[in-house]
């Protein structure tokens, strides 16, 4: 490495970095490890209750625990990787998460097993900061589209195709155990990102002092974050959860209040309210918050329906969820260029798919009702809807940090990813009740058409804020 990569400060470079793409693949394989565990466990959850006597609150756990911790650090994440060197958190959690996944694979009990799983989304949620921020400062201009197009394509698809990776390791493992090997993968590829990431991220020498770093913000921030999710990610309903999301609402505005206070004083806010004054943020922090309020609910609801209602295997639903993998790949480097020279229009037309598409699976449905050919009937449908979804993820990243100082790109990228997990909780839990409240009365597909409409439902509050900032940003300026 030379020492114009690594004395001049982050992002100050006069020459690109020339490991600039292996830096980025880096990032992208150990982001995509993270992401897909978000999703790929939910096909091993009988497994896992069936040989460590797990109940229904511990698998609850096993999912919500990790959502609920990896949430919880993204944004302290993000401001020390700013602050102290983005590639040293990056490989602490890299060595978090592989450390978690192998004790998650080795799981005892089923008490194990949840500890293990929030020790993993802490571990992701360091990760995943960093990976925005690296590309802040490795990427300029159209290369920076390209870059965040392939950070899109690996959230979607990373999305998407988690229950079909988990139940080909299934398939091939043995239903036994082969929920241990969906944790135990982990492992190679993790290793394989640390040695790579020290070959090929520069390391930052000139570190902020650690006086900076807010710790007073960090605990308000990370109090409000878990007071918010846990309600959300919780299977039950009771009004202790209902006072403990009004507590987190509380310590959010708190938090919003130290901040302002701190900027005040001359001091290093975790989060600098001046980000919300950048152009595009703002906007593109609450579109991607409502965006995946919808996005997590599709694969949710239809992964229930496919399995409970229509008698798919694990391996099978996983499969008819592939063309919107599929079509989100093909569309979300396409969609990382082209936002360059289109700006929100990109997002607004790939809502507009997205909505088409999901309305379409829903009208076939309702039509086909439960059936072994129902895959086939909403391959179409969920193509387009995942066509549409590439146009609107990495164009959405783009349009948040194009205009966002490198050296807060860590914090920017883990607030944009905190309403991402906090929309999806959303998402899960307003789609998952509407869900089980039509199969509970054994009408399968009545759930699903239903959740399904609240998905639309969700898009549409994305829509409608892509298509009031496209109007605005077309307003002419005012004379004078």
């Amino acid at each position: 490495m030379t020492d114009a990569r690594t004395s001049t400060p982050a992002g100050a470079a006069a020459e690109p970095d020339p490991n600039r793409w292996k830096a980025l693949s880096v990032c992208l394989t150990a982001g995509f490890m993270t992401l897909l565990d978000v999703s790929i466990v939910n096909v091993a959850l009988p497994s896992i209750a069936e040989e460590l006597d797990a109940s229904a609150s511990a698998l609850q756990w096993v999912v919500s625990g990790y959502a609920l911790t990896f949430g919880l650090v993204l944004v302290g994440a993000g401001r020390l990787g700013d602050a102290r060197g983005r590639r040293t958190l990056f490989v602490a959690g890299v060595v978090v998460f592989t450390l978690a996944s192998l004790a998650a694979g080795l799981a005892p009990s089923a008490a194990w097993l949840v500890v293990a799983r929030l020790v993993q989304g802490i571990g992701g949620g360091i990760i995943n900061p960093q990976v925005s921020g690296l590309i802040q400062q490795l990427f300029r201009g159209a290369e920076r589209g390209r870059a965040f197009g392939r950070l899109g394509t690996t959230i979607g698809v990373s999305t998407a195709i988690g229950p079909v990776l988990g139940g080909v390791i299934l398939a091939v493992a043995g239903a036994d155990h082969g929920w241990r090997w969906v944790f135990l993968v982990n492992l190679p590829v993790g290793v394989l990102a640390i040695l790579l990431s020290l070959r090929y991220i520069a390391p930052r020498h000139d570190k902020e002092p650690a006086r900076d770093l807010d710790p007073v913000g960090a605990v308000l921030l990370g109090a409000g974050v878990v007071g918010v999710l846990w309600p959300l990610v919780s299977e039950r309903r009771d009004p202790v959860h209902a006072v403990l999301g009004l507590a987190g609402l509380l310590l959010l505005a708190v938090f919003v209040l130290w901040e302002r206070r701190l900027d005040a004083r001359g001091g290093t806010p975790m989060v600098p309210l001046s980000l919300f004054r950048v152009p595009g943020y703002a906007t593109a922090v609450l579109l991607g918050l409502a965006y995946f309020c919808g996005f997590t609910g599709i694969f949710f609801v239809l992964t229930l329906y496919l399995q409970d209602g229509v008698g798919y295997s694990p391996l099978q639903a996983g499969l008819a969820l592939t063309p919107f993998a599929l079509g989100s790949t093909v569309t979300a480097t396409i969609g990382g260029r082209a936002v360059s020279t289109r700006g929100r229009a990109v997002v607004v037309l790939g809502l507009v798919l997205v909505i088409a598409g999901m309305l379409l699976a829903q009208l076939l449905l309702g039509a086909a009702g439960a059936r072994s050919t129902t895959g086939w009937w909403i391959a179409a449908p969920l193509l387009l809807a995942g066509l549409g979804s590439g146009l609107v993820i990495s164009p959405n990243q783009t349009l948040a940090l194009e205009h966002v100082p490198v050296h807060q790109a860590g914090a920017a990228g883990g607030v944009l990813q905190t309403g991402q997990r906090l929309g999806s909780a959303v998402g899960i839990a307003v789609v998952g009740a509407l869900y089980f409240a039509g199969s509970g009365r054994g009408a399968g597909t009545v759930g699903v058409t239903h959740g399904l409409l609240a998905t639309v439902a969700l898009l549409a509050v994305a829509l409608a804020i892509g298509v009031a900032d496209l109007v605005r940003g077309r307003r002419p300026a005012p004379a004078g």
